[in-house]
This record gives structure tokens, sequence and C-alpha cells, in this order.
């Protein structure tokens, strides 16, 4: 009887959070929504300890929390989401544990081609970004096939970083620019039009010195797949940037306790300054959200309901900030 009645409890609750979810998310969309959010997910590690968790668990625990949001951003409407999950420099770790973190992303990634995931329930493409050929083989097979299986989803857009960072990806484009300007002098030369490789030495120093322009690199720049990001959030709550997309994150402006609970992360607005009105990257720290203790029923509305609170707070600011109020 108490079972039934726990049950009726939660089915009554669940319904009211999704009604509220959908009246807020209603007004919200009335106004400016942002097209691409990013997302550094780190922390777990830090949390599970905190809570005592059994080693992994934390990412787990994550992972939950990560789907939860990212359901509520495309339900509020956002294009582009791009996911910071695993940096070259985490392969330092012991090798225990990146094998467990490999078995997790493959588990989680042959997920993603289930039918009834949320990118086919959102039409969501997904992209792998970073270098692949550092992943184990099954992890990367498994990749290749989401890739491919959402090949044809046009709503939305979902970038994962794994096996990524910044500097590692700028050195690819630079490497890929630079290939693609050979090989466009060999054709040249070879075709006799006196600008290829023997011409060459004959153009002005300042031309030659251009072969190689910015937008020759930024297209073979791994995230050149999405728009630049209006929001970065990190989930931990440092204030510091991560080696990850340094080439559109360059100037920012650090902000602190903005509120005072539990962190849920950083979060970075390329906006226009309020008192400036200067286009630059602000750093809000985000203090609400978090995740449920071990032991509770990871209910999807129990779940995402502090997420909501924290994308509300998000998708506020940034229409006080966009529209200047």
């Amino acid at each position: 009887m108490k079972k039934d009645g726990r049950s009726r409890i939660n089915w009554i609750f669940e319904n009211f959070v999704t009604f509220l979810r959908k009246c807020t998310f209603r007004v919200l969309s009335v106004g400016p929504i942002p097209e691409h959010i990013a997302y550094i997910m780190d922390g777990n590690r830090r949390y599970a300890k905190k809570q005592n968790m059994i080693e992994g668990t934390g990412h787990r625990v994550g992972f939950l929390a990560l789907m939860s949001m990212l359901k509520y951003c495309y339900e509020m409407g956002v294009r582009y989401v791009t996911i910071y999950a695993f940096s070259i420099d985490n392969f330092k770790r012991r090798p225990e544990e990146v094998q467990s973190l490999m078995d997790l992303m493959q588990e989680k990634i042959e997920g993603l081609m289930e039918e009834e995931s949320i990118v086919n329930r959102y039409g969501v493409r997904v992209h792998f970004l970073g270098n692949l050929k550092l992943l184990s083989e099954p992890v990367r097979l498994a990749a290749e096939r989401a890739m491919v299986a959402t090949a044809n989803n046009s709503k939305a857009v979902l970038s994962i970083c794994v096996a990524y960072n910044s500097t590692n990806e700028i050195v690819h484009a630079v490497e890929k620019a630079c290939e693609e300007k050979w090989e466009e002098i060999s054709l040249l030369n070879a075709s006799g039009s006196g600008y290829g490789l023997i011409g060459l030495e004959c153009i002005e120093k300042d031309e030659r010195e251009n072969l190689i322009k910015l937008i020759d690199i930024e297209k073979h720049m791994y995230v050149s797949v999405a728009p630049d990001p209006d929001i970065l959030i990190r989930t931990s709550g440092e204030t510091r940037l991560k080696c990850i997309l340094l080439l559109v994150l360059n100037t920012c402006l650090l902000a602190r306790d903005w509120f005072s609970a539990s962190p849920l992360g950083n979060i970075e607005l390329p906006t226009e300054s309020l008192l400036f009105g200067e286009e630059k990257e602000t750093i809000v720290n985000l203090a609400v959200g978090g995740y449920l203790p071990l032991g509770q029923q990871y209910d999807d509305a129990l779940i995402g309901t502090k997420e909501i609170i924290a994308l509300m707070y998000i998708l506020v600011w940034h229409a006080m900030t966009t529209l200047r109020f």
C-alpha cells in the first residue's frame, strides 16, 4: 500500500515538474535563445569522492545529469551542443582508470544508436571531435558507427570532444592547411602557370607571408562543424579555462559569486558588456545545480530538477545581456 502511495506521489511530482518545465521554457523561448552551448564535463571524480561513492560511479551519475541537460537544451531550441568529454591529457591517468572510462564511453556511444535514444528522439546529428586514432579500436569504431548512423539527422548537432585538446587541434589545423596549400602550389607548378614551386621565390615577400590565412586554418579545426559557442559551462566549478576551444574563447572577463549554492560550474558568455558595449567573453560562476546523492532513485524528473533551474538562470542571463536589460 505504501509502495502504491509513493508511486502515485512520484507520478504527480513528475507531471508537475514536466508542466512547470514546459511553461517556463515557453516563456524563456520568447527571448533570445543561445545557438550553441558547450560543456566541460569535469569534477565527477571529486564529486564521487566527496559523496563516498564507489570509483567510477561519479562519471555515470554525471552522464545522467548531462542527458537531462541535453534534453532541456534541445527542448528550448538550442541547436548546437558541444561536450568536452575526454582530454588527451586524461590518457596520463592510471591505466585501469583510463580503461574504465573507455568502457563507459563505448557503452554510452552504443546507447546513442538505440532507437529510443536522445539523438533519435530529437533528430540530433553526432560528431566526435579530436584525434580519434588515440582511442582504443572498439571505442573508435563505435564513434564512427554513431556518426554514420546519425548523419541524416538535421534538427540539432551534438559534438563530443574525445582524445582532444586545443593545442593538438591547432597543430592539426595548421598541418592540414599547409598540406592543402602545398598541393595547390604543386598543381599550379605542374600546370606551368608560373606560380608553383618554381615561381614561389618570385612572389613578393608580403604576399608570400600571407599564403596561409586564418580562414585556411579555421576550416580545418575540429570544431568547425559548429558556430562559436555562446555559452561555455564548466561543471566542476573551476574558474580557469581548460585546453578547449581556445581559438574561439580568447578574451575573457571573470565574474564570481553570482549565486551561493553548491556549484554547477562556470559559464562563459560572449555578450556585449552592459557598461562598455564591448564584445567580450564573460565567465560567470554559476552556483546552482548538482547531482542526486547515491542511493536515491535516478528518476528523470528528479535528477533533472536542479539542471532545469540552472538552465533557466543561464538563459535568463543570456537574454538580459543580449537585450541589455
